[in-house]
């Protein structure tokens, strides 16, 4: 049986933020893909907790999946608010 890869570290650049696996891999993933991350403030995007399958920032109310990433999904919470 093998494990779902699990966040490392993360780090942005102006428009990416750049995930590390476990399983080797660098994830990097625009900030378009999540407006909350993209409109908050370096200070705000660093103050992260990675969790066995995912990351998760509370102060702007954010969690990314590492199992979405991989899959290319961006923030699912657009297509809920326009599917309601």
């Amino acid at each position: 049986m093998t494990s779902s890869p699990r966040p490392t570290a993360v780090r942005f650049d102006d428009v990416q933020m750049w995930v590390e696996i476990d399983d080797g891999r660098t994830l990097g993933i625009p900030l378009v893909w999540f407006p909350r991350l993209l409109d908050a403030s370096a200070e705000q995007r660093e103050a992260y907790f990675l969790s066995p399958s995912g990351i998760h920032w509370e102060e702007i109310d954010e969690d990314v999946s590492i199992a979405g990433l991989i899959a290319g999904r961006g923030d699912q919470t657009r297509n809920r608010k326009q599917a309601a």
